[in-house]
């Protein structure tokens, strides 16, 4: 029979595996990066192992290179298996479970005696990187379940006797390198020594199948690459990560903490953290007043009937928290959609009155496992950039298209790029067919309309509606779940919404929900990792501060300081009797994008000296000066896109 491979024709014998073939098209180079390949046939798409002979009907071969995706996470759960061998090498006594590729890496979770630590790494990757140089192949074979069975039984590996009892089928496959034998469905690349650029990351504790009943399992994190380049590149990426880890930079800028002893997941903004938050939603207020929203606040609290009538009890209630008052049980909130349909429900509304927009930075409370919570980016307390568009039907692209705009504006306003995804309806929803595609096409329309390349994210979407979901990306490529917009045609007919037609009749507005910060805790969290603490000027809760030289200089530098506040400047002055060194250091530690120092000269000429937190020295400024050069480098960001920045 004849296969197509990269355009080529390739004429293969009966029982030819998928390594021949590939060598037949692919130069030697290309073919030493091939891990896996993947065949068609006129029903399907599989999967392959190298060694792997070519299904029947195969009209198709297409290689699956290390450095690819694919290959990635086939070169990363290979290196999982690489690793469990070392552990089972050094520590025979070890009882392995299972052993995935992960986003960046991969992990293995054992039984032993002792939890594993980083001080056990130099050992193991030895041992891995003895099994990689020796290039041991990975080897298929397949038996029937009780034969695997009593073979994990007769090793000691109860939790593969747990796992194989509960696979459907009556036969299983197992892969074998070197001495270690593991239960996998694979494929798996060639040989051990596609693992040799690979790195152990950190050790952690795991309850089997993650349940907190079932024993505690000790886990080993990694990652691996298709070669030593891209490897240290990605650490070194990792070590950037921790430079700007949002935790570490809040404590040491003094901008929010933490009381796990107290309230878990929930954070105490301290005085300049609370600064750059009141900053960031006076403005984020400013804007939607410019953009005709209104801005309203719903309770906190609602009884529960009223969550039940929405669907949330029924879809969403493991998320949320409840509490009792006398004989009523209420629901905190987990997001303000409820309050803002009775705001609307509160006057007659005619078509003239639509569309109804309502903006709240609202506080809820989400209930999250203690062991997703994580600094700014997950917790249980947050304010949400929230908004509700009630509309008639005929307006719903034209709304879409102005929340995908004032989406850009603020990406363009911090510098993010995004990607976009268009997420269909779960299995778990509420409402008709026919609402719920009116309301996907509405979205995908909207993003055409608005050139923005997407891709459709399969039963994913909000349980009454889909949603468009924007994924920023930082200063190192990470994805953050951020903006979302959910048209909704459900809620509106549950809690009876209308509104009066042109023709004198009651009709049923459709609802929008969208984001576009999120979560403000997690948005901050994202802008201090992405600008590594330092803030844009406009958004510094400090933006200048007023050094002194000598105690004599102190009143010219308390009246310069006076001056810039009276300018509108966020100004403070050190006239702490230090050395200037010690003072200016300290000034840049902690971010402040003007340092201004004042000794003898300056306070003559009432001007200071300006200096600027990356080292680089301005000169002799009048404080009037400095306080344009403040205001223009706050301006500058603005400058890109539709939106405006005003001192107050």
């Amino acid at each position: 029979m004849t296969v197509m491979v990269e355009g080529r024709s390739v004429d293969v014998s009966d029982g030819a595996s998928a390594a021949s073939v590939l060598q037949q098209a692919l130069s030697g180079k290309k073919f030493k990066a091939v891990v896996a390949a993947r065949a068609a046939t006129a029903g399907a798409q599989t999967l392959l192992d190298l060694s792997s002979p070519l299904p029947d009907g195969c009209t198709a071969l297409e290689p699956v290179y290390a450095d690819s995706p694919e290959g990635l996470a086939i070169v990363r759960h290979s290196t999982a298996h690489v690793m469990a061998a070392a552990v089972k090498k050094l520590y025979p006594s070890a009882r392995v479970t299972i052993g995935p590729a992960i986003e960046n890496g991969f992990y293995y979770d054992f039984a032993v005696e002792r939890p594993f630590s980083s001080d056990d790494f130099e050992a193991i990757e030895k041992e891995m990187q003895r099994l990689a140089d020796a290039r041991l192949p990975f080897e298929r074979t397949t038996m029937s379940k009780a034969d695997a069975v009593r073979k994990f039984a007769d090793m000691g590996e109860n939790f593969k006797v747990e796992i194989i009892d509960g696979i459907d089928a009556d036969t299983v496959s197992l892969y074998t390198c070197g001495d270690f034998t593991d239960l996998c469905r694979g494929p798996h690349v060639p040989h051990t020594g596609f693992a040799k650029s690979s790195k152990l990351l950190s050790a952690a504790g795991a309850y089997w199948r993650g349940d907190e009943k079932n024993p505690m399992l000790s886990r080993l994190y990694g990652t691996a690459f298709a070669d030593d380049k891209a490897l240290k590149t990605y650490l070194a990426q990792l070590e950037e990560a921790k430079r700007r880890d949002h935790r570490k930079l809040g404590r040491e800028l003094k901008l929010f903490t933490f009381h796990e002893d107290v309230a878990p997941g929930m954070v105490f903004w301290l005085p300049k953290g609370m600064l750059l938050r009141t900053i960031l939603e006076d403005f984020w207020r400013r804007e939607h007043l410019k953009r005709d929203y209104d801005i309203v606040q719903g309770p906190q609290l609602l009884r529960v009937e009223t969550w039940q009538r929405s669907g949330h009890y029924d879809h969403y209630r493991q998320n949320m928290y409840f509490t009792q008052i006398e004989d009523d049980q209420y629901g905190i909130k987990p997001m303000n959609c409820i309050s803002h349909m009775l705001i609307f429900k509160n006057d007659l509304r005619s078509y003239r009155d639509l569309p109804q927009r309502y903006f709240e930075l609202g506080v809820v409370h989400r209930h999250e496992k203690s062991g997703v919570l994580h600094g700014l980016l997950r917790v249980r307390q947050f304010t949400q950039d929230d908004a509700h568009i009630l509309c008639a039907p005929e307006q719903l692209e034209g709304e879409i298209l102005n929340v995908i705009h004032l989406i850009r504006d603020l990406m363009q306003l911090f510098n993010f790029q995004f990607k976009v995804a268009i997420s269909t309806r779960p299995e778990d929803s509420i409402g008709t067919d026919e609402a719920w595609e009116l309301a996907t096409n509405a979205l995908i329309e909207a993003v055409k309309k608005a050139d923005m390349p997407y891709e459709i994210n399969e039963g994913d979407g909000a349980f009454y509606g889909p949603k468009i979901d924007v994924r920023l990306l930082d200063c190192l490529g990470r994805e953050w779940q951020c903006s979302t917009i959910q048209v909704d045609f459900t809620l509106p007919d549950r809690f009876d919404l209308t509104y009066v037609g042109q023709d004198g009749e009651r009709h049923r507005p459709v609802m929008v929900h969208r984001a576009i910060m999120g979560s403000l805790e997690r948005f901050i969290g994202v802008l201090i990792e992405q600008y590594a603490g330092a803030m844009p000027t406009w958004l510094a809760p400090e933006q200048a501060r007023v050094l002194t030289v000598v105690d004599a200089c102190n009143d010219a530098a308390q009246k310069a300081c006076d001056e810039l506040k009276a300018l509108g400047i966020r100004a403070t002055a050190d006239l702490r009797n230090e050395k200037l060194g010690f003072k200016v250091r300290e000034a840049q530690l902690e971010k402040v994008p003007y340092i201004l120092v004042v000794g003898e000269k300056e306070a003559q000429s009432g001007g200071v000296n300006v200096r600027l937190r990356n080292g680089d020295n301005v000169g002799l400024k009048s404080v009037a000066e400095v306080a344009a050069m403040i205001r223009a480098d706050a301006e500058e960001p603005f400058k890109r896109g539709g939106m405006s920045y005003s001192f107050s």
